[in-house]
């Protein structure tokens, strides 16, 4: 079974979550600080050396009514950089609301938003999602 790490985009930070097929689970790992808009490639390469994903997952922001957020087209480019960059298949998820979930996580959740940051969380969300998804655990 795979391993895969989950991305919540944004132009500031990049919250990260490691996710296994086999148990159909993902954990917050981090946040990462983006410089002047842009991705700390350096980190996001250090944490896949050290995971070895078999695929990467990013949070796709969508509106409610499906379309394209302000932010999509840049979500869009990170996408198309983690291709270049890593060579490993990437998918969006579409992460509606992802982040407002994360900052209403109650009890041990919110212990994980506390040592982990609302961008980590947000990305854990997002991987667990898509793996409920592709295994029908909806």
């Amino acid at each position: 079974m795979r391993t895969l790490l989950g991305f919540d985009f944004g132009l500031q930070r990049i919250g990260v979550a490691v996710g296994q097929e086999i148990t159909g689970t993902a954990t917050a790992l981090r946040t990462v600080t983006a410089v002047d808009g842009k991705p700390d490639w350096k980190t996001l390469a250090e944490l896949v050396q050290a995971w070895q994903p078999d695929a990467l997952i990013v949070g796709l922001p969508l509106h409610t009514d499906g379309s394209a957020a302000d932010i999509t087209q840049a979500v869009e480019r990170f996408i198309r950089q983690l291709e270049g960059r890593f060579h490993l298949p990437v998918y969006s998820m579409d992460e509606r609301l992802s982040s407002r979930a994360a900052g209403d996580l109650g009890g041990p959740g919110r212990q994980e938003l506390a040592g982990k940051g609302i961008d980590a969380v947000a990305a854990r969300i997002i991987l667990q999602d898509w793996l409920e998804t592709q295994h029908g655990r909806t």
